[in-house]
């Protein structure tokens, strides 16, 4: 580099400051230096031509050293003063610099120092505003590069300070400004002070934002809400912001609202369980109820988003600001509009629009609906859910059974289509009648059958078998099993039908006496033992009971579960089907016959029983057939008796 006088290189510096700033390197610098120096050398001898005085004491050798031949102060002195002159700045420190000048790509940042610093344009994204003159922290990262650049950052600057500048907007309650970076899941990113924080999304606005990417690559005006200082999470509200105003809005239209008022609203978001509607700062409420007259599966069948309606004012709280409003009251209640000549008996023609466990909801008109009880679907007595006869969407004809235009009820039956089976029920199913019928339910104390639908009956568990001693109808039979009845006893007045299945057979117990009678010997097979005592099962299918004490054989041993005996009726009772009977009397008798032979002819011991049918299982019924054979042998014995 050419060698200058230190003096006028300050001079042309400050003077000329603008056109240093544009050189690209020192080659530059020092064409630009020579050329303003002759300038200004040739500029002053041509003003001062006339009046030069050549001074024969001006030090040319110091000048040529580049010294100020002309001061009695020292290089080094100037120096001093020309450093003076400048700020002290360290590098990694932030200072605050003023805007001298910008592009699409950079901005000029003054700091005070002895050049300028360029940062990019792209650190100044989230304040599109900033201009000419603007004052702007930025972070020395080097004074001077291999170029003689100074470096700064402006980004660099704002994290380092962000985190304080954050604290003190959160407890200042300061407005800031943040760059919408992009979308994120429930919300999106905001650049605030070179820190990432997050906006929730219904921190964006006072009502529900359906497309986020609008907002990103805006700067908006936010205020902080809440910071984690140990994760170090900021989060941001813009709608903060104009709740304020919106407060003041809400209690002003509040103090102008009057029930029964119709006002103009626009659907501002759509729920399962109504419309909010916005009224102009302040929403409310249309539930799904007061939407229609008619049942509302779903609320977009009635509004769309975004439209404006006209509601009416149903409630409002000042204080909860809350407003309850209806659409529905627009329109004359349907019942009003009902057919005046309906009557009760009348048959009408709906859809089902609602399914319940006890019934169904039938609509017979748009908001005129009638509730058809499950007992109203079917003569038959047997409780069944109301799926099981209709569904939703069904078209039923109904009568109508009760109606009251006031309470705005109606009751719908649909059995009262078909003829009352019970109004015939004694020419058709007379008293001693035999039918089939089919088991529906068991009970402790007998059997439920359905003669046809919508005429049931009992079977009583003692009418189900003359000798099966049955402690449940289930060890009988079982349900949807067809069984034969008869008719025993009608109630036509409670729909009642008592019914019996042994009656199909003659009663066996009649002819049981003589084969069975008191003192008779007969063979047995113990099938159940128990504490009281033990089942044993006679001829015929007969049981009979003996107690422990008439158990104990001879030579003092219990029996065993499956012996078969010989045994003594001890008493027969035909009213309550019981047989006792008894082993040890057998061989107690015969001992006392022993010991007193007088007794032989008054205590004669009874022959065994004509009756040698092979002992049947437990479970044989009393057959037609054995009943027959029965009687036959009862009439030889009373002839023989005869004779």
């Amino acid at each position: 580099m050419q060698k200058y006088n230190i003096f006028s290189i300050i001079f042309l510096f400050l003077e000329k400051k603008s056109y240093l700033c544009g050189a690209k390197n020192f080659a530059e610098i020092d064409n630009i230096l020579f050329n303003l120096l002759i300038n200004r050398v040739l500029t002053f001898k041509m003003e001062n031509s006339r009046n030069i005085v050549p001074n024969d004491d001006f030090n040319w050798e110091s000048f040529e050293k580049g010294e100020d031949a002309g001061a009695t102060r020292s290089v080094e002195e100037l120096e001093q003063t020309y450093d003076k002159t400048l700020n002290i700045v360290k590098e990694k420190e932030v200072v605050l610099g003023t805007v001298t000048a910008m592009n699409k790509r950079e901005v000029v940042v003054n700091i005070g120092f002895k050049s300028d610093g360029v940062v990019p344009m792209a650190e100044f994204r989230y304040n599109p505003d900033i201009k000419v003159g603007d004052k702007v922290e930025v972070f020395i990262e080097n004074q001077e590069d291999r170029k003689g650049q100074l470096i700064l950052s402006h980004k660099k600057a704002r994290a380092a300070r962000s985190w304080d500048r954050v604290n003190e907007a959160l407890d200042t309650d300061e407005i800031i400004k943040g760059f919408v970076k992009c979308r994120t899941k429930g919300g999106m990113i905001v650049d605030v002070f070179g820190i990432e924080a997050f906006l929730p999304g219904s921190q964006i606005d006072v009502k529900p934002i359906r497309d986020y990417d609008v907002f990103v690559g805006h700067t908006m005006e936010f205020k902080i809400v809440k910071i984690n200082q140990d994760f170090k999470n900021v989060v941001v509200s813009h709608k903060a912001l104009i709740e304020a105003e919106l407060e003041q809005q809400k209690k002003e239209i509040m103090s102008r609202l009057e029930k029964g008022q119709v006002v103009e609203g626009t659907v501002k978001n759509i729920t399962s369980y109504g419309v909010f509607v916005d009224l102009g700062g302040v929403d409310g409420l249309i539930h799904i109820t007061d939407l229609s007259w008619g049942r509302v599966a779903r609320p977009e069948e009635i509004v769309e988003l975004d439209k404006k309606i006209n509601v009416v004012i149903i409630d409002f709280d000042d204080e909860k600001k809350r407003i309850a409003l209806g659409l529905k009251q627009l329109t004359p209640h349907p019942w009003q509009a009902l057919d005046a000549n309906l009557k009760i008996g009348d048959k009408v023609t709906g859809k089902v629009v609602v399914m319940a466990d006890y019934g169904a909801f039938v609509e017979i008109a748009p908001g005129v609906e009638g509730l058809i009880h499950v007992s109203e679907m079917s003569w038959t007595q047997h409780l069944r859910s109301a799926q099981d006869f209709m569904k939703v969407g069904d078209e039923v004809d109904a009568v109508i059974l009760t109606l009251d235009r006031a309470e705005k009820k109606m009751s719908l039956g649909v059995k009262q289509l078909r003829p009352d089976p019970w109004e015939t029920i004694e020419a058709r199913f007379p008293l001693g009648s035999k039918h089939k019928a089919k088991v529906c339910n068991f009970t402790n104390f007998g059997v439920f059958v359905e003669i046809e639908e919508g005429v049931d009956g009992l079977i009583h568990i003692s009418d189900l078998s003359w000798t099966k001693k049955i402690k449940h109808p289930s060890e009988f039979t079982a349900i949807g099993a067809q069984i034969e009845v008869v008719v025993l006893d009608i109630d036509k007045e409670n729909r009642r039908l008592s019914l019996g299945h042994k009656q199909l057979e003659e009663n066996p117990w009649d002819v049981y006496e003589t084969l069975f009678s008191v003192g008779s010997i007969q063979e047995g097979k113990i099938i159940d033992l128990m504490d009281k005592g033990a089942v044993i099962a006679l001829s015929y299918g007969v049981e009979g009971f003996a107690t422990p004490k008439h158990l104990v054989k001879a030579d003092g041993s219990q029996p065993k579960l499956g012996d078969k005996m010989e045994f003594k009726v001890i008493e027969f009772n035909r009213e309550a089907r019981r047989i006792i009977l008894s082993h040890s009397r057998i061989y107690e008798d015969e001992q006392k016959t022993a010991e007193d032979p007088t007794a032989a002819t008054t205590n004669k011991p009874a022959p065994k029983s004509v009756a040698k049918k092979e002992i049947s299982s437990p479970k044989e019924k009393t057959t037609l057939g054995d009943i027959e054979e029965l009687a036959a042998l009862r009439d030889k014995m009373e002839e023989d008796a005869a004779k």
